[in-house]
């Protein structure tokens, strides 16, 4: 999937594992300086110089985002243990509490992905897959917590209704992850890499993993819109800070649209420009990089939540 490209191919090269974004910081990178993809459109060539920049920047985003996203945490646990009765519905201290250990898990995965950019990925294929899985385990747990607190008063109090639903979300949320992991794995070009997808475009393992985070990133956040527009006691929870909550939507929403975009390239059901090609990494990997960032504005959002 990380095949080297010559100066004979066509547009068709997006088919290649040439897409990129900040959660494939362990690999597939396709590019280097010495070997930059010049395709001959109206003799006009063609570079795309993502994975240069990418490996330069990402490792230090990343360890930016994880020291703020281990402070916010903190901080957002030191609160809820200090001040139980300081959190009521919307937002009440059972969901807080699972969506900053769903916020920390994420975290938590940050290092070890910087430092696959950096050095490479040398802890083999099972923690490669390992990696992907707790990554959308936590993704998954936190869009089904908000979901569910924003359609339900389950979460009010902490009694063996919600413990249920609690377990439910978890089992759930890692049933849903489980595609992540059988799509990924690692290649070596030009060394041992990390990638999410290391099957076909049109396996069956990677079209249910892009169906549900479409699901998750897209389809859920519109749906629960609709249905807060449509019933006013749903109205309610917005009026009482839920907002805070849908901040992981509103972060992840265009990186959703750009996997069903990077979907539509690699399938070819879109046709490739020279400008797709030299400028569609980049929107993808800035869509997740916003969408990684939730880990550490969110925490910042549920504490601004109480204190307004």
């Amino acid at each position: 999937p990380d095949a080297h490209w010559s100066h004979s191919q066509s547009p068709r090269i997006l088919e290649s594992e040439n897409s990129l974004d900040l959660l494939d910081i362990m690999g597939n990178l396709s590019y280097d300086d010495s070997n930059m993809t010049s395709l001959d459109y109206d003799a006009a060539p063609c570079h795309n110089q993502y994975c240069p920049l990418f490996q330069r920047v990402a490792p230090t985003f990343l360890a930016v985002t994880c020291t703020a996203a281990t402070l916010g945490t903190g901080a957002l646990l030191v609160a809820l243990a200090k001040w139980p009765h300081a959190w009521g519905w919307p937002q009440s201290r059972a969901l807080v509490a699972q969506l900053a250990v769903g916020m920390g898990l994420f975290a938590a995965l940050l290092p070890p992905v910087a430092v696959g950019i950096r050095q490479g990925w040398w802890l083999g294929t099972g923690l490669c897959r390992l990696t992907y899985l707790l990554w959308h385990w936590s993704l998954f747990t936190q869009g089904l917590l908000v979901g569910s607190s924003s359609c339900s008063t389950a979460w009010c109090r902490w009694d063996p209704r919600s413990r249920r639903l609690a377990v439910a979300v978890w089992v759930g949320a890692l049933l849903l992850a489980t595609p992540a992991a059988l799509a990924s794995g690692t290649v070596a070009a030009p060394e041992m890499s990390c990638i999410r997808r290391s099957v076909d475009i049109l396996s069956p393992a990677y079209l249910l993993h892009l169906a549900l985070c479409l699901c998750l990133f897209l389809l859920l956040p519109v749906v629960l819109l609709v249905a807060t527009l449509a019933m006013p006691r749903l109205r309610v929870g917005w009026e009482a800070g839920v907002g805070a909550s849908w901040l992981f939507f509103g972060l992840w929403v265009p990186y959703g649209v750009g996997l069903a975009v990077d979907f539509l390239l690699h399938a070819q059901l879109l046709q490739p420009t020279c400008g797709t090609f030299e400028h569609f990494d980049y929107v993808l990997g800035l869509s997740e990089g916003l969408g990684v960032l939730h880990c550490c504005l969110g925490p910042a959002a549920l504490l601004a939540a109480r204190l307004c």
